[in-house]
């Protein structure tokens, strides 16, 4: 009757039991399994004992390590989730861990630094964990060994096995403990086969030399016998000492498993390492203050090498995620971040990357923007296009106005990672509109150097409509510019490109240009114009022998992205294209202070570094044939190009000598053109004729003052009484005075002879 209402507690287990991952069945009364809960799917461990014929009195064991885990919260034991216990099942739920051994096992594929890390970094939570219990709890675990251990998926150890916890209230008294099977006897210290010995030892004793056990094994392999722990073996030397006093024979001397941390962590041994300095620090890092973590995160970056690359995900990846969302955190902190993104699979970067990444460019700080723009190539590729407009192009076009130049070179290089993702209105009006900008206005040479290279790398990319409009304008002006390389990259970058320009252009437009530059006073400018001619010269002769290859370059005109044909370009201009893929032009860096957030270097920085002539370095992707081209001298290597002396000393005099320099419509040559000659137009004769302030008639004046005197009145048949003169001002120049335009017939009919008081100032000629 009663059985109808009885609940059966395991099928209502929320947990659903998955592969088997325990490797030390005889060693353990546990089953432990991989588990998901119900529903969400998160994944858990269970540890599940079985009461079967011969087990019964294991029952009890289970029940109290489960009693044992509920009640020990720190980092160092299991992370207790959820339970299960009947008369014939206990389940124990806990965090996702796998045992040592086997991890010990997948360890083999981590370097030798790395390997070591890990296994300091463990040995250490375990002594912590066993102090902890010692200590503050009052409790001996009484079965530590290698199969009791467990690693989560931070890579952190944890203490497992609490089925034969006891309590240490009763000083110098040495537990008495029989383990379910005989191959724990080994981890047995030697006092507990000698009743003379059981009362003269420490609390700490059957832990400690346990302890030892488990060092040993972890270097060395399982242990057979206790006469096993006499040869260190593997162990690390800088270890080896302090691993004999926690096996010493005599238990009193054996050291507790605190002082054997505070003895490894000294100068010099083994658990003095970066890395654990690194987990402790992180660990407090909310309470460290700014200026702790940024010198932290500044190591971090090179550090990370050596950290084992579970720890770095699980680990270390959260804890900087929690510091960006509730400190500020400098540029520092970014080349940790991005480097342990690397280890992501896609998914994991997107939900955990992507996030902070969209939030630092947010950021004011000059710094952080620059490593951003920096490192731009090292995310580029996880970022959505609806991403990258939408919420990061717009803080990136600031740094086209910057006023720092390291920030304005950056956001033009950036431009080609950016460049396949943009859409239509970013890329071809918002990044062509202050591409214009900076080619024609900015002071730095160098940037506007590499304006006209990058503008040549994502040409494809722009639509063809754009292509027409802006490409040959653009390289012509940089054709024009006074700074040396800029105009090498011009020819360069025209040369690369030849495939977007019609026939027409290239003869009317293109070559005419190139000619002008066979003057250049620079002999390097001259030598590449020459080499660039000679490459639109072999197309056009090519199209004039065979007319069908026409059709397929005005093919490539319209072509947009990744379709643009550039098998003609490698035959017509490859030394061109490869260089201008492979160099960049770099200003000398700007200093970047990171705790200041206004302004990276003073003004007087700026104006020392438009002074000097900047050095020119390759940039950090070479083509594969950049070699050939320096050794032939046909590729653009400017760090061995002096700059001319007299370039620096002529450039703003000769910015304003050129065509439209300064002048807002920069892409339409001809348009500019058109308003200077509109602007230079002489009025016509009868405007001049009616006009007294034109220029012409300003020549026509008298140079004397005789020629100032009126004609003669005789001549002219006018009456003396019918003319009135206006006396001349004492305080008026003379020689500005005009002669009075001669009156006509009609003028002089309608006269009236004056009569009655003459006005002020006038005088009756007689």
């Amino acid at each position: 009757m009663w059985s109808f209402w009885s609940r059966n507690p395991t099928k209502d287990f929320p947990y659903d039991l998955g592969d088997l991952i325990n490797s030390h069945l005889e060693e353990s009364i546990w089953i432990i399994q991989k588990g998901k809960k119900k529903g969400s799917g998160e994944a858990v461990t269970i540890f599940r004992f079985e009461c079967k014929p011969g087990t019964e009195h294991l029952l009890d064991k289970a029940k109290s390590a489960l009693k044992r885990i509920k009640t020990l919260r720190h980092p160092s034991f299991l992370t207790y989730v959820d339970s299960l216990e009947t008369d014939k099942i206990v389940c124990i739920v806990t965090e996702p861990v796998e045992p040592l051994p086997s991890y010990l096992e997948s360890a083999e594929n981590f370097t030798n630094e790395q390997k070591s890390n890990a296994i300091s970094y463990g040995l250490h939570q375990v002594a912590i964990g066993l102090g902890f219990l010692i200590n503050d709890c009052n409790f001996n675990h009484n079965n530590l060994h290698l199969g009791s251990v467990l690693v989560n998926s931070s890579g952190v150890w944890k203490i497992g096995g609490l089925e034969y916890v006891t309590s240490n209230n009763q000083e110098n008294q040495v537990p008495s403990i029989t383990k379910h099977h005989h191959s724990l006897d080994k981890y047995n210290p030697p006092e507990l086969s000698d009743s003379s010995s059981k009362s003269s030892s420490n609390k700490w004793s059957v832990d400690s030399y346990a302890l030892g056990c488990l060092i040993w094994e972890i270097f060395n392999g399982s242990m057979s016998h206790q006469n096993d722990l006499k040869s260190p073996g593997k162990i690390p030397s800088n270890l080896v000492a302090v691993y004999k006093e926690l096996i010493d024979s005599n238990p009193k001397r054996r050291i507790s498993p605190l002082d054997f941390v505070q003895r490894c962590r000294a100068k010099g041994c083994y658990m003095k390492n970066p890395f654990i300095d690194s987990m402790l620090f992180i660990e407090e890092i909310q309470i460290k203050d700014q200026t702790e973590r940024n010198r932290f995160f500044t190591h971090l970056n090179d550090a990370l090498n050596s950290f084992p690359p579970d720890v770095c995900k699980n680990k270390m990846l959260p804890q900087l995620i929690i510091a960006l969302e509730f400190n500020n955190t400098g540029s520092a902190f970014l080349g940790p971040l991005l480097k342990i993104g690397k280890l992501l699979n896609e998914d994991e970067y997107q939900t955990k990357i992507v996030p902070c990444v969209i939030k630092l460019f947010a950021v004011k700080d000059r710094a952080t923007r620059a490593k951003l723009l920096q490192e731009m190539e090292s995310f580029i590729n996880y970022l959505q296009p609806n991403v990258v407009n939408e919420q990061i192009f717009f803080h990136v076009s600031q740094g086209f106005v910057d006023s720092n130049p390291v920030i304005r070179e950056q956001t033009v290089k950036c431009m080609l990672h950016l460049a396949p993702k943009l859409s239509y209105s970013n890329l071809n009006e918002e990044v062509i509109k202050h591409f214009a900008r900076l080619q024609t206005r900015d002071e730095e040479g160098g940037i506007r150097t590499n304006t006209a290279v990058c503008l040549g790398k994502i040409a494809k990319y722009l639509h063809p409509q754009t292509r027409q409009t802006v490409l040959i304008p653009s390289f012509l002006r940089s054709m024009r510019d006074p700074f040396v390389p800029a105009r090498i990259a011009g020819i360069l970058a025209l040369s690369a490109t030849q495939t977007f320009y019609s026939l027409c252009d290239t003869a009317t437009r293109v070559m005419p240009a190139l000619c002008h530059l066979t003057m250049d006073p620079d002999k390097s400018v001259r030598d590449q114009a020459f080499k660039a001619l000679k490459g639109f010269i072999s197309k056009i002769e090519k199209v004039s022998e065979d007319p069908s290859l026409a059709e397929q370059m005005e093919a490539d005109l319209n072509a947009s992205g990744s379709n643009v044909s550039t098998t003609l370009a490698a035959n017509w201009a490859s030394w061109a294209v490869s260089s201008l893929t492979s160099k960049f032009y770099r200003s000398k860096p700007t200093s970047i202070n990171p705790s200041n957030n206004n302004q990276i270097s003073s003004d007087k920085t700026v104006n020392q570094q438009t002074s000097r002539s900047p050095k020119l370095t390759d940039s950090d992707i070479k083509s594969p044939s950049e070699d050939s081209i320096n050794e032939d001298g046909d590729g653009w290597d400017p760090i061995d190009e002096p700059l001319s002396s007299t370039v620096h000393k002529t450039e703003l005099e000769n910015k304003k000598s050129m065509d439209g320099w300064d002048n807002e419509d920069i892409w339409n040559d001809d348009e500019v053109i058109d308003k200077e000659i509109a602007s230079a137009n002489v009025q016509s004769p009868t405007k001049l004729e009616n006009s007294e302030d034109n220029w012409l008639d300003a020549q026509l004046r008298p140079n004397n003052k005789a020629d100032l005197r009126k004609p003669s009145l005789s001549s002219r048949n006018i009456q003396p009484q019918d003319v009135v003169k206006t006396e001349l001002d004492d305080n008026q120049d003379v020689e500005k005075e005009r002669p009075r335009r001669p009156r006509t017939n009609i003028e002089r009919k309608t006269t009236k002879t004056k009569k009655g008081p003459m006005k002020l100032g006038a005088q009756k000629i007689t």
